[in-house]
């Protein structure tokens, strides 16, 4: 006996992004932590990062990402069901809905919005429920992903306790997924949670436990901070890799798929060595990726 959800596809109609125009170069980010050039190249893998200008506010980046996304196709923003906003914490407003503004911004006016957090693993976890909405309900034939992003206002360059964080910056991304559309096709993903390490980076003087008030802004306490180096350290490189590729196999069996299937890599910056031995453990060359600097 089979579901109905058997028969169903989902597919990516369309994409868009925004990227603000400032830029911070390696050159600047080595002088500014006192890192040498090479390590910010070579090591933590950053020719240059876009930054926000005095505009580019993170649900408003969002806007036009999601108003390119929709400039390239012909799906109308009264056909989208569901807006998946994944606009970061750090935005216009705190303790604001941001995907009802991004629906009503666009003019989606027949869609519901809902914002996802997930930190660096936020847009995969939005693909994921996409698809398991519009296979499981019949109402929902068209979401849109979108958000903005600029936590590159806490990253603090003379702090070199977190240089793995150096390349973050700001910008936007959208996606339109549709049921049943014939080609690119989103199939399955696994994700995997630690909470152990979730106090690891914070941004110390942000929240109800402390507030950002003027001495602690004043202190370095509102910018992101490696409270846990050891642990964190520790922690990573006992499981990271490995539980990357338990990901990577759980999506491919949920698929259909093996291994041996694959045959381009997309992921989320890191360290250029890291991002190497993720090459070789699938078998891929360095011209079957993308390494985003």
């Amino acid at each position: 006996m089979t579901s109905a959800s058997d028969s169903v596809s989902v597919g990516i109609a369309s994409a868009g992004m925004y990227l603000p125009e400032p830029v911070v170069t390696a050159i600047e980010i080595a002088k500014e932590s006192g890192l040498p050039e090479w390590v910010v190249r070579e090591k933590l893998g950053i020719n240059q990062k876009h930054m926000a200008g005095p505009d580019d506010h993170p649900n408003q980046m969002a806007v036009w990402a999601a108003q390119d996304c929709l400039s390239k196709c012909d799906i109308s923003p009264e056909e989208i069901d569901v807006v998946l906003c994944t606009t970061e914490e750090w935005k216009e407003y705190i303790n604001w809905t941001a995907g009802i503004d991004l629906a009503y911004e666009i003019g989606a006016t027949n869609a519901w919005g809902i914002d996802l957090h997930m930190r660096c693993c936020t847009t995969i976890s939005a693909l994921k429920i996409a698809r398991d909405m519009m296979m499981s309900d019949p109402d929902v034939n068209t979401v849109l992903i979108g958000g903005g992003y600029r936590v590159g206002d806490f990253v603090n360059l003379k702090n070199t306790r977190t240089s793995f964080a150096f390349n973050i910056g700001a910008g936007a991304g959208a996606m339109l997924l549709r049921k049943n559309w014939p080609r690119n096709h989103v199939l399955g993903a696994h994700m995997m949670t630690d909470g152990s390490m979730s106090k690891h980076l914070i941004i110390p003087a942000s929240g109800t436990v402390q507030f950002p008030t003027d001495a602690a802004v004043a202190e370095g306490l509102f910018y992101l901070d490696l409270v846990e180096p050891e642990a964190m350290k520790n922690r990573l490189k006992a499981v990271s890799m490995d539980n990357w590729m338990h990901c990577i196999d759980e999506a491919l069996r949920k698929s259909g798929h093996e291994r041996d299937d694959v045959g381009f890599l997309n992921m989320i910056h890191v360290k250029r060595s890291s991002y190497r031995n993720m090459l070789q453990r699938l078998a891929l060359t360095e011209e079957q990726g993308v390494y985003n600097a």
